[in-house]
């Protein structure tokens, strides 16, 4: 695991699209839950009409990452839709299930 990964095994990045309102455009929003001694994150993008999919909510995800000075090695990391189905929930590829356990 990349050094400047260490500890952030249980963090989960969560993006969501922002419909547009009369003030705003259609944007992303990526987010952190806080807690296990970390505050929570937040950015927010303009909607990435160039992008498709996943790939729009992962340029949130970066700009999360930039925007807070977070030293966080995105490389590798797994993602699936959200429970809402409104974005998506990425994690790092260091965020894994022991096999051998019996649930």
């Amino acid at each position: 695991m990349p050094a400047n990964n260490r500890g952030k095994k249980m963090i989960a990045i969560h993006t969501k699209y922002l419909a547009p309102t009369n003030s705003n455009g259609a944007r992303i929003k990526a987010y952190t839950a806080g807690g296990m001694g970390y505050k929570g994150f937040t950015a927010t993008i303009p909607y990435p009409y160039g992008l498709e999919g996943a790939e729009c909510h992962f340029k949130a995800v970066q700009e999360l990452v930039k925007k807070n000075n977070l030293d966080w090695n995105l490389d590798g990391m797994r993602y699936g839709d959200s429970a809402d189905g409104k974005g998506f929930a990425f994690c790092f590829d260091c965020s894994q299930v022991n096999n051998s356990y019996n649930v």
